[in-house]
């Protein structure tokens, strides 16, 4: 119980963050047509503000089912790094429960859930203290919005829509280690750019995603052989000038 009131407190600059685009997104929302229930069950049902924003901006009448379901399996492919990355937190769980804290993880409570792991350990109780606050804050604001949507016209006029730009820009800047980041992140940005020209939809995501994690991953392996290299390098010199001394 403490470790899930201790991931409340940890995410609530973030929650009251996310209430503010919430509202954002909740007026936007409305001036496409959804309605509040509509917008009460993407909230419950999918929790993800970046795939939700995009559904929006498809959202037309008859629905294209086919475009937007792809267009947000392709954001939400994220979460297969996300779920990964979150592997020292759910050791030793069974998998049910990781199927359930998996629901209520958004990129805030995953970026403060790994930055409390890298200080001393984080449970998934900590994950779902913050998930909880984030999604009641998140639904609470976006149905507001919806609500009152109609109050604002063009919201896009007044640069509203520019809330989840600066959110997620925050949150990308909290994540950066150092130095070693810096090329993953060029890959992943170069990637990102090349194929929102190139490529169809919102499969620049994708691309962007991928190749930078992979980066990473090559990066890694890189470093961890030289330095079995240097160890083996090491040993074998020991070796070497004790044969010599006998």
């Amino acid at each position: 119980m403490k470790a899930l009131v201790k991931g409340m407190q940890a995410n609530i600059p973030l929650a009251i963050s996310a209430m503010a685009y919430g509202g954002v997104f909740g007026v936007l929302s409305a001036n496409h047509g959804v309605s509040w229930a509509e917008m009460l069950a993407m909230d419950l049902l999918m929790f993800a503000g970046s795939a939700q924003l995009v559904m929006i901006e498809m959202w037309s009448s008859p629905i294209p089912v086919f475009a937007v379901g792809l267009a947000v399996l392709i954001i939400n492919i994220r979460y297969l790094l996300i779920g990964a990355s979150l592997q020292p937190v759910f050791d030793g769980r069974p998998l049910w429960k990781k199927v359930l804290c998996m629901h209520l993880v958004a990129d805030e409570n995953w970026a403060v859930t790994i930055a409390a792991h890298r200080d001393g350990g984080a449970s998934p109780a900590f994950l779902v203290g913050g998930g909880l606050l984030l999604v009641t804050a998140w639904t609470a604001a976006t149905l507001s919005g919806n609500l009152l949507g109609g109050l604002v016209m063009e919201p896009r006029r007044w640069g509203l829509d520019f809330a989840f730009i600066a959110i997620f820009a925050a949150l990308t800047l909290s994540l950066w280690q150092g130095r070693d980041d810096f090329l993953p992140w060029l890959v992943a940005a170069g990637l990102a750019v090349a194929g929102e020209r190139l490529l169809p939809g919102k499969l620049y995501i994708a691309l962007g995603g991928v190749g930078g994690a992979l980066t990473a991953v090559i990066l890694e392996m890189v470093k961890v052989r030289k330095h079995v290299a240097i160890d083996d390098k090491g040993c074998n010199g020991m070796i070497q000038s004790g044969v010599e001394e006998n």
